[in-house]
């Protein structure tokens, strides 16, 4: 389990996280929306301990239930950004057996990666060549790789077709259905409607409301029609 408790930070002499706390449901598929600038990919790298919080803390619960769990943040968590980059020379099969060993993988593993994300007739491309679409699938194969109880992905289906993002939405189920606790920042409302267990709304720097997976875009639009007739209502 990881919780958030009381995390602020600023960037540039700004805040950005103003009081965040946040104990995502553990072994289920949980979404993270709100506006630009809410904090949201912010808050997933604090999580993920690329980004040091000026106060508060992450604590990590040893559940021991599903997947693999540990006692350290940085053993704990995996993270997905939202546009991840690799060596451009590298090849695809090489990156993935670099990612293997350092998660203790077998071929085997890499094998099922390179099947799982469409990659067979890309295994010998070097990343430079790839498309957004490709690059990010191979982040997701990459992702596949590790045995860390806790996934944060920030807008893993930004750069995917229609048919990838079923596909992707599909195999975070069964990443759940193992144990695992799945943190997802997004804007795609209508791409997971429906599709996660659970929805938190980020608003200036904090978890502000839970929305209903199911009518989410729905209930976000009525809470920012709220202030508008507010103020027309005092114009």
């Amino acid at each position: 389990m990881i919780c958030f408790e009381d995390i602020h930070l600023q960037l540039g002499g700004q805040p950005v996280l103003r009081g965040f706390d946040w104990q995502p449901p553990v072994g289920e598929l949980n979404l993270l929306v709100g506006a630009n600038g809410a904090g949201k990919s912010t808050a997933l790298k604090v999580g993920a301990g690329l980004w040091q919080a000026d106060s508060g803390r992450i604590r990590m619960v040893d559940t021991g239930a599903g997947a693999a769990a540990a006692s350290s943040q940085s053993s704990a968590v995996a993270y997905l950004p939202q546009a991840p980059a690799f060596h451009p020379r590298l090849r695809v099969l090489d990156i993935l057996r670099f990612y293997a060993r350092i998660e203790g993988c077998g071929k085997a593993a890499v094998a099922q990666a390179v099947e799982q994300f469409g990659l067979d007739a890309h295994v010998r491309h070097r990343s430079a060549a790839l498309s957004g679409g490709l690059r990010q699938r191979l982040g997701l194969a990459v992702l596949s790789l590790s045995p860390a109880a806790v996934w944060m992905l920030d807008e893993p289906g930004l750069s995917l077709d229609p048919f990838w993002r079923r596909r992707l939405q599909g195999w975070l189920r069964e990443a759940c259905a193992e144990g695992r606790t799945i943190l997802v920042a997004t804007h795609l409302l209508a791409e997971w409607a429906g599709r996660a267990d659970h929805c938190y709304l980020c608003e200036r720097g904090r978890i502000a409301d839970s929305l209903d997976v199911a009518h989410m875009q729905d209930e976000l639009s009525e809470m920012e029609s709220v202030p508008q007739q507010k103020q027309e209502a005092l114009g």
